[in-house]
């Protein structure tokens, strides 16, 4: 299953490698990512695959929840039909 990531809070050292950090050791590849910083704010936005991770979609999402809370960031993971289609115009 591929899967939307998007991470955004207050631009710092080390924010890519720690979620990239996280993913890798959950078994989830990263197939497309995008990040830029508006003046103090760092937006992250990944396309991820999930197909060989062993956690539930919503272990994941506790997992990443729990991962930016401690780093003062917003880490949130969405289906990417769920995703696609919310922002569908």
């Amino acid at each position: 299953m591929k899967a939307i990531v998007t991470v955004i809070g207050k631009d710092k050292v080390g924010i890519t490698a720690t979620v990239c950090t996280l993913l890798a050791q959950n078994n989830i590849n990263i197939l497309d990512i995008t990040q830029t910083i508006l003046q103090d704010n760092f937006t992250m936005v990944m396309l991820v695959d999930l197909s060989a991770c062993p956690l539930a979609m919503g272990d994941v999402a506790r997992v990443l929840d729990e991962a930016g809370r401690a780093q003062e960031l917003s880490i949130r993971i969405q289906r990417e039909d769920i995703f696609s289609a919310m922002h569908r115009i």
